[in-house]
Parts: structure tokens; sequence; C-alpha cells
């Protein structure tokens, strides 16, 4: 059984950084893929990035440049870097892992991210 908890979320200035944290709870960490995804306010869930099993990533164009996917296999977390925030970044935030065997797929509970002058 995998759970996944996110944190990290706060309130934040225009220009501002957060670090966000998905933390894996389960077995065989090291054979997911790990995405993120974000909703804003009245829209649909969008794909953020993804890290996979073997470190690599790949970004929405709306991010790239500004967030960065990084994960630690020792400590069973995925961490998404958030630079020079935009109003627009502003959504709950998820982490969801998919297991690169069986496809099966976890989320998270998702962390509120706002950034607001």
């Amino acid at each position: 059984q995998v759970q996944l908890v996110e944190s990290g979320g706060g309130l934040v200035q225009p220009g501002g950084s957060l670090r966000l944290t998905c933390a894996f709870y389960g077995s065989g960490f090291s054979i997911y893929n790990i995405y993120w995804y974000r909703q804003p306010p009245g829209k649909q869930r969008e794909w953020v990035g993804y890290i996979n099993s073997g470190g690599g990533t790949n970004y929405d164009d709306s991010v790239k440049g500004r967030f960065t996917i990084s994960r630690d296999n020792a400590q069973n977390t995925v961490y998404l870097q958030m630079n020079n925030l935009k109003p627009t970044d502003t959504a709950v935030y998820y982490c969801s892992a998919v297991n690169t065997r069986d496809r099966s797929q976890e989320w998270g509970q998702g962390t509120q991210v706002t950034v607001s002058s």
C-alpha cells in the first residue's frame, strides 16, 4: 500500500520561492515515476512536471526554468522547488506516483500554494 503526503505549501509574494515535499510511504519507491500536478481555482488539474525512476525530469513550458523536481531515494521523498513564483502559479499542488512495472497510480491529498501580494 502506497501513501503520498504533500507539504510545504503556503502564501508567498510574487517573485518568491517555495519548496514542496512529497513523502512516499510504502515499498519500492525507486521504481516509481513521480508526477506533480496542480489545480488552479476554478480550473481543471494540469500537469506540472515529473521525475522518472532514473532521475530524468521534464516540465510543462509554463514552469520550465523556474521549477525543479528532484528526488532522494534514500529518504523516499520528492521535492518541487518553485522559484520566481507568479500569481498564476496559485493552485492546489498534488504529487502522484506511478509504478513503472504495473502502471498503478496513487495520489496525495494536495497542498495549497497561493502567490499574492
